[in-house]
């Protein structure tokens, strides 16, 4: 079913009945080109994840080059859509649940044998920073994340340090990832237009952390601080999260090589494996 269209779009809902609903974020792609250079990037071996197959127009790009496609989907209205828009293939399998609450790992297992996957999605801008941590952070098997977001949350998450748009996100993604922006997508190619111009990142999942730590949860807690009061400097945001003096973290930045001046954003990821690796030489107190 060819639904590369708004019409095909627009047609498909109100034989459903189906009405977009704007809190779950739902704006469907309908660029064949765009589908195609999604697909395309996710660089599918075998097994293909997709986070909310919306009407199944990705889906079926992908049904084209995996040996099985496995579609999970909040919104229970679409299940009958997808059962319609992908009745020609038969390596797809649609799952009713929430992202969020599914244990991946399980899934994967399942599914695919325990193989790594290529993940696709697009992702609605509110739930965006909270998926691609999660399927960071779970360290599940996939070799490529490909979502499509809001256009400057895919610029913070492909910025280099020293950047205006360089920040938590951005060295999450380092530290995993190896961040690739793969094109832009104009609102107009989206059912309903949405507000924002959107872009298409590839993340490409490291064999093991771009950067060596001996506590990942201080280092992660120690970037979180560095950018939580932006036109602060490192020395004062180190100090409003961390229960040492001044003293004690001014000395901790001069032993990393670290100016106490510079601000959290001018720091490479192994600048703050650095500072990480000097705050967990201090006395405890996290």
């Amino acid at each position: 079913m060819d639904l590369n269209s708004p019409s095909a779009i627009r047609n498909i809902a109100a034989k459903h009945g189906f009405v977009f609903k704007k809190g779950l974020g739902q704006n469907f792609l309908t660029s064949g080109e765009a589908l195609e250079h999604i697909a395309d990037a996710a660089e599918i071996e075998s097994g293909a994840l997709e986070i909310g197959p919306g009407f199944g127009v990705l889906t079926s790009e992908l049904a084209k080059r995996a040996e099985k496609v496995v579609a999970v989907e909040i919104d229970e209205r679409l299940i009958p859509v997808l059962a319609e828009t992908l009745m020609e293939y038969d390596n797809v399998k649609v799952i009713n649940a929430d992202v969020m609450k599914t244990d991946l790992a399980e899934l994967i297992k399942n599914e695919f044998g325990g193989k790594s996957v290529s993940i696709a999605a697009n992702l609605p801008y509110y739930i965006t920073t909270p998926i691609i941590t999660m399927l960071l952070e779970s360290r599940i098997p996939v070799k490529n994340i490909v979502v499509m977001v809001q256009k400057e949350v895919a610029e913070r998450i492909s910025a280099e340090p020293g950047t205006k748009d360089y920040g938590a996100l951005s060295v999450l993604c380092r530290y995993f990832t190896r961040p690739e922006l793969i094109c832009v997508v104009p609102a107009e190619l989206f059912v309903p237009k949405p507000k924002v111009d959107s872009a298409v990142l590839r993340l490409r999942v490291l064999d093991k952390p771009s950067v060596s730590v001996s506590d990942e949860k201080l280092f992660f807690r120690t970037v979180k601080a560095a950018f939580s009061q932006r036109r602060k400097t490192l020395l004062n945001c180190l100090s409003a999260n961390f229960p040492y003096g001044r003293t004690a973290l001014s000395d901790a930045l001069d032993s990393a090589g670290i100016d106490p001046r510079r601000r959290g954003e001018t720091l490479s990821p192994e600048e703050f494996a650095a500072l990480s690796e000097r705050l967990r030489e201090l006395p405890d107190g996290r």
